[in-house]
């Protein structure tokens, strides 16, 4: 070999010793993203999404992160609130979280689109829906009427009873607060009884049982908040979900013994997240959520799905064609 062929030789010896490089590099990413992969499928963080933004609907939550009860049980927990771009069950299909919480009655229409779900600690105990009529009137004789009805998915026993009792109401969908109704642009207005309801309250607008309509004080009366899982990370992550799910009710049960210091926390996250709020509403909303807590019978906080309760749902959705067909219990617990 002549020393022209050794110049010629030696870029192409280079060529392969860096193209080996890149090889063995490629090699190494390629394992540490299915290192990373595995590790997100173990569970090492659940990612939780509340189905809205930052208030004390979820003080239960804040206050098992911030009070280290995930920690104790062996579970890291990560909170993220949700976007007006992208709902909580919009990251939990996308797999951007591994926990959300969801209304009964929201979870069933989930189920009910092969979309299974587990569902690992139930809040609710009650529902919070009231229809505040703006005629001083009772709701249920405002046959025609334009009502308030929110953008997102959180009225569907209310479509249930426009359908079942005739009522024709003309759906005016909104998706947050009270400026609409308040300016008389709505006859009455679909509220909950721990958030839109207080704000009316608080802006002075005159609420007595004349003019409400309690779900709760009816044949409506169905679940709502609880805790939920996709059912294929569910299989996969069983005792981790059942660490969390423990947890958050420790949570939920500290938040009932210091209502006051549990705002505080609920404040800080309301803070950070820059909702515009103040304590007294969320002191209102506290106490309502907790007092939805209590079941009607035992008088306890029973922290459990009643099957009662999801066959009632199931059928009035069934039968006012928002469900294609009866979702059972045993299909949302484990």
């Amino acid at each position: 070999m002549t020393d022209a062929d050794l110049v010629l030789t030696r870029p192409i010896a280079n060529q392969k010793k860096m193209a080996k490089e890149k090889l063995h590099i490629l090699f190494m990413c390629l394992i540490l993203t299915a290192m990373s992969h595995a590790s997100a499928a173990s569970g090492d963080t659940i990612v939780f999404t509340p189905q809205w933004t930052a208030q004390a609907q979820f003080a239960g939550y804040y206050v098992a992160q911030a009070k280290g009860f995930y920690r104790e049980a062996g579970v890291k927990v990560r909170i993220v609130h949700p976007s007006v771009a992208q709902p909580a069950m919009d990251r939990l299909m996308a797999g951007e979280c591994q926990s959300t919480t969801l209304t009964l009655c929201q979870a069933m229409q989930i189920v009910d689109t092969q979309t299974p779900l587990v569902n690992i600690l139930q809040t609710s105990m009650n529902n919070a829906m009231v229809i505040v009529s703006a005629r001083q009137k009772n709701p249920l004789t405002q046959k025609g009427a334009r009502v308030g009805l929110w953008s997102v998915d959180f009225g569907q026993l209310a479509l249930c009873m426009n359908i079942r009792d005739r009522l024709g109401y003309r759906w005016v969908r909104f998706a947050q607060n009270t400026n609409l109704f308040l300016s008389g642009a709505l006859d009455a207005m679909v509220t909950m009884s721990y958030n839109e309801y207080y704000q009316l309250v608080q802006a002075g607008f005159d609420i007595s049982d004349k003019n409400t309509y309690r779900f709760c004080n009816h044949e409506y009366n169905v679940q709502e908040d609880g805790l939920y899982m996709l059912k294929s990370y569910y299989d996969t992550h069983r005792e981790q979900a059942k660490r969390f799910a423990l947890a958050s009710r420790k949570g939920w049960q500290w938040v009932a013994e210091h209502p006051e210091e549990a705002l505080d926390i609920v404040m800080q996250y309301v803070g950070k997240d820059h909702v515009a709020t103040n304590r007294t509403m969320q002191r209102l909303m506290l106490n309502e959520i907790l007092r939805l807590q209590v079941d009607k019978e035992s008088g306890k906080r029973e922290f459990r799905l009643r099957g009662d309760m999801v066959e009632k749902a199931s059928r009035l959705m069934f039968e006012n064609h928002l469900l294609s067909r009866q979702v059972r219990y045993d299909e949302l617990v484990d």
